[in-house]
């Protein structure tokens, strides 16, 4: 898979700080909506519009976009196993071996890059 193949999903969580416009999470989140995604926003300390958990969000979640720090970041992939979620985007700064290892282990796609770039600035 590629991340123009991992793009083609309409239901998307972009999880990170997405309640920070300066953040690439936020950015990422804005671009998603921006192109008619359907997409919500995860972030552990929540916020206006902003699940806590990806147990939160109320579609069924074809893709997930990492844009956190990677100690944070294994949690959540291991929650998107739970609830059945293949397909992963892991933008720079996000990636750990641990993570990718995971992913393998668990049959996640996990395609890193950059969804900015992909869906154009």
């Amino acid at each position: 898979m590629t991340t123009k193949d991992i793009t083609s999903f309409k239901n998307w969580v972009v999880i990170g700080d997405i309640t920070n416009s300066e953040k690439y999470a936020y950015k990422i989140l804005k671009k998603f909506k921006d192109k008619d995604y359907n997409v919500s926003g995860v972030y552990p300390k929540g916020g206006d519009n902003v699940y806590k958990s990806l147990h939160d969000v109320p579609y069924k979640i074809d893709a997930i976009d990492l844009c956190i720090n990677p100690r944070d970041g294994l949690k959540f992939i291991e929650e998107a196993k739970e609830i059945g979620i293949e397909n992963v985007l892991i933008q720079p700064g996000a990636e750990s071996d641990q993570i990718l290892q995971y992913c393998k282990d668990n049959d996640i796609k996990a395609i890193q890059g950059c969804a900015l770039v992909k869906l154009g600035k």
